[in-house]
């Protein structure tokens, strides 16, 4: 039987390992991907899931400007408040001009708006940072209850960023891989509360303000990174298998 015999050649799908790029590919050179769902690398679905790098400067710099103007001027509140107010108004400026949601651009300023207020009202620096503790709490509470109750949190936005929400939850590699991920992020709030806490607690504002950076990006980064492994690993190794789609039978006719 010759090729021509076989009929006219179907496309060939890619595997899901294809569509999604791995970090090796995207530094070498090959298209990283759109971002879109189904043409995303792992690096842009994690951004989705949990957030960018800009935004998480973005919400560290009113605090380092407010630890900084505080220690300068000699421990004055006032100064302090202002600087930062400053520095959110900045950070809302900068996100009109590029033309971000403003939702996000509200949700940001009224952040250090509260926290300033705050801190005003009650007469201690230490407030200005309550907000974040509190966040920081809330956060580290909903990943490991998650994670208890067997529906990791990171894998609904990873999945939420692909179009399909649910998928990974039929790969129980991938399952496996959004669990231990998010129990990373579980760990680096439980890091940043015990360790500020206590400086809170002493009213150690320039040290609390100096962990704060400190376990800010770089912690972040840490676990983003490890994060980032094990899923884009599961992701490969382990796809999210692809529907088919059903053909609809033809009952025989009796002439």
């Amino acid at each position: 039987m010759s090729l021509s015999d076989t009929g006219p050649s179907e496309p060939i799908e890619r595997p899901d390992t294809e569509q999604h790029r791995s970090l090796e590919e995207v530094l070498e050179g090959a298209p990283a991907g759109t971002g879109a769902p189904g043409d995303a690398t792992t690096e842009q679905l994690m951004s989705s899931a949990i957030g960018g790098w800009r935004g998480l400067i973005d919400s560290s710099l009113p605090g380092a400007v407010f630890v900084l103007a505080y220690l300068v001027s000699g421990s004055q509140l006032r100064p302090a408040i202002w600087a930062a107010v400053g520095a959110g108004v900045l950070i809302a400026v900068f996100r009109l001009v590029r033309r971000e949601s403003l939702r996000q651009v509200v949700s940001g300023f009224l952040g250090i708006a509260f926290a300033a207020w705050l801190a005003s009202r009650t007469g201690k620096a230490e407030n200005f940072y309550l907000p974040g503790l509190l966040t920081n709490a809330g956060y580290g509470v909903a990943l490991a209850v998650s994670c208890v109750v067997g529906h990791p949190l990171l894998g609904y936005g990873v999945g939420a960023a692909t179009g399909d929400v649910t998928g990974w939850r039929a790969v129980p590699e991938q399952r496996r891989a959004y669990a231990l991920a998010t129990w990373f992020f579980v760990a680096l709030f439980l890091c940043r509360i015990v360790i500020e806490v206590p400086l809170y607690l002493a009213g150690q504002v320039g040290a609390l303000g100096i962990m704060k950076l400190v376990l800010g990006w770089p912690l972040f980064a840490a676990a983003a990174f490890l994060a980032y492994r094990v899923i884009s690993k599961a992701r490969a190794e382990a796809p999210v298998p692809v529907a088919m789609p059903v053909e609809d039978e033809v009952e025989p006719t009796i002439e």
